[in-house]
């Protein structure tokens, strides 16, 4: 019997605010800057791209470009976006 393997989407799975509080925590605790892209991208995709980038002020796909691993997005884009997307960053001790 042939396997079928098929794509994984991480946004299929962000069904909860826990859900996405926990993951983008855990994402922020490896330091990388591509992964919290990517994990950004993820949630904003689970609750509408479109939706996020009317809410944040920007364009579609300048949204899409803003996140994308690899680029490097301004703090007050990636502000906007998590004001978008209801989230916000905690500093602990």
């Amino acid at each position: 019997m042939k396997e079928k393997i098929t794509n994984f989407d991480p946004a299929a799975y962000l069904d909860s605010e826990q859900t996405i509080a926990e993951y983008l925590t855990v994402t922020l605790e490896e330091n990388d800057p591509d992964l919290l892209l990517a994990a950004l991208s993820n949630v904003a995709k689970a609750r509408g791209m479109a939706k996020i980038a009317k809410d944040s002020g920007l364009g579609r796909e300048s949204l899409y470009k803003a996140l994308k691993p690899g680029s490097k997005p301004r703090f007050e884009t990636i502000m906007k976006v998590m004001q978008a997307l209801g989230i916000k960053l905690t500093v602990h001790a």
